[in-house]
């Protein structure tokens, strides 16, 4: 299983500003800063891209939720573009 893990430094949204370009307007992009374990020594940093008004992940570990994958018109399993979503693993 793919683990992400969100560290308690980073269990807050940071926004960026797109700046508007010929006739396309401006935007804002809502990140948040997590760590993706591959299996290698150490875990890569990503970012989750967030939903405006979606509030931040907390610090915790985190699997890749199911509704984040969808099959391509080859029927090759991949991951959405947009959509990312990761729920939190049950620690027993």
């Amino acid at each position: 299983m793919l683990k992400i893990e969100i560290f308690p430094e980073n269990a807050h949204i940071e926004t960026r500003t797109i700046p508007s370009k010929d006739d396309q307007p401006g935007r804002e992009i809502y990140e948040q800063i997590a760590y993706a374990h591959l299996g290698g020594k150490f875990p890569v940093e990503m970012k989750l891209q967030l939903e405006k008004g979606q509030p931040a992940y907390v610090a915790g570990q985190y699997a890749i939720h199911p509704s984040s994958f969808a099959v391509n018109k080859y029927g090759s399993l991949e991951l959405k573009r947009f959509g990312f979503l990761i729920e939190p693993i049950n620690q027993k």
